[in-house]
Parts: structure tokens; sequence; C-alpha cells
């Protein structure tokens, strides 16, 4: 099967998470938004037209897969995992995976908020000092809480990943946090790193595999820009 991943053009975004399973799987895939016209399809699609009129998107990442139209990252990574050796089939195992997954999606959400903390509608620039004072907190508190979770969970597992010796799409996910963060608070990231030493070695890991490497060399993979969820604002890094 040929995916239809639709997600916007230019940056890496949530739709990054998907695409990296896809990629480390050797799926074949369309990045529909990145094609000719492909914009219009989307927004055409995020009305239901052509993907099930009864049940459309809210909103990017979803991915056509046949008739089905999946929507939201732990929803597609649920679906795509078992189907590419990226999760167990054993429901409880499939299910401890997706709260795993679940939890990315909370953390970031909190990383989106270090540049738009009052709204979404609203420019960095128009919420630069709350942004700075959320930011202080994020770094301080919520980074080390989240991958010192993930730390633990790899622990717990006999490691090197969070479900012990297989890999996961979460263990790609955690591969993606971590680059994103190096990205966003560089100097930050160094102190917070050498308390997580397990996590940093599921993103060594993820990093050395065929797919990801060829993925990550490739034009495919966005740079990662002030227009995703992981800026680089210096004044941030503290």
């Amino acid at each position: 099967m040929r995916y239809q991943l639709y997600y916007w053009p230019g940056l890496q975004g949530r739709g990054e998470f998907v695409r990296l399973a896809l990629e480390d799987a050797g799926a074949g895939y369309d990045d529909v938004a990145r094609e000719p016209g492909g914009m219009a399809k989307m927004m055409v699609a995020m009305k239901g037209e052509g993907v099930g009129e009864k049940r459309p998107p809210f909103a990017p990442p979803f991915l056509k897969a046949g008739k089905l139209v999946i929507a939201q990252v732990a929803n597609i990574l649920f679906y795509l995992g078992p189907r590419h050796g990226l999760a167990p089939k054993d429901d409880g195992a499939r299910l401890w995976l997706n709260a795993l997954q679940l939890t990315v999606t909370d953390f970031v959400q909190e990383v989106h908020g270090t540049h738009h903390p009052i709204a979404t509608g609203l420019y960095y620039d128009d919420q630069k000092q709350e942004a700075k004072q959320y930011t202080a907190h994020f770094l301080k508190d919520r980074v080390p809480k989240f991958l010192g979770y993930f730390d633990t969970v790899i622990a717990n597992s006999g490691g090197p990943y969070v479900l012990g010796r297989r890999v996961s799409y979460t263990d790609l996910s955690l591969f993606q946090l971590v680059e994103g963060l190096r990205y966003a608070f560089p100097k930050a990231a160094k102190r917070f790193e050498a308390k997580v030493p397990r996590v940093v070695e599921v993103r060594d890991r993820v990093a050395g595999r065929d797919g990801i490497k060829a993925y990550c060399a490739s034009e495919r993979r966005v740079p990662f820009n002030e227009d995703g969820i992981f800026r680089h604002y210096p004044e941030l890094d503290g």
C-alpha cells in the first residue's frame, strides 16, 4: 500500500513524527502538500471531500491508507506500528506504547507553548515576555519531568528501547524530541541531557538506523526552522 500523508509543507512540525515511522519502515508514501497543487488538495481534504465527508479530519497531519483516513499523530502511529514492525501485536503492549506516544503528544504541546504561551493566533513578538517566563519554567521543571519519565521507562524495560530490545515508533519520536530540543535550546540541552542518558542512547541508536540515516541526509528532511514546533530564539535558551 502507498500512503498519502497530509501536512503543511516547509516545516517538520507534528507531521515529522509520522514521516520518521514511514521512512524507518521504508514505506512508500506521498507527502501530498509538498507536491504541485498539493496544498489545494489538502485544504479540500480537510473539508472531508474525497476522504470521507462524514468524518473530516480537524487538522493535519492525517494519513490516507486505502479507504481509511486517520488523523492525529498517536492515532496514525497506532495504526502504522504493528503493520511495519514498529509496535507489538499484543493488545496490552500496544496500548502501553500508545500511552507513551500520547505522553509525547503532551510534551510537544508544551514545547509549542515556549513560543506561543498565550495564543496561537498571536505572533511570537506579541508574547515575548510571556514566552520567556513560560520557557524558564519549561526548561527547569517540565523538560526534566518528561525526559526523566522516559528515561525511567527505558530503565524499567531493560533497554535499550522503551519496550526493551525491540525498537518502536515511540523511540523514533524520542529521537525527534532530542533533535528538536537541541535545535531550540542548545545551551540548556547540554545540561538536561546529562541526566537522561538512556533517552540520549535511544536517540543515538535511532540516528544510526539505515532508514533514518538515509532520510536525515536527504532533501525530504526539512531543516528545523522558526515556523515549526521547535524554534530557536536565543533569548529563551537559558
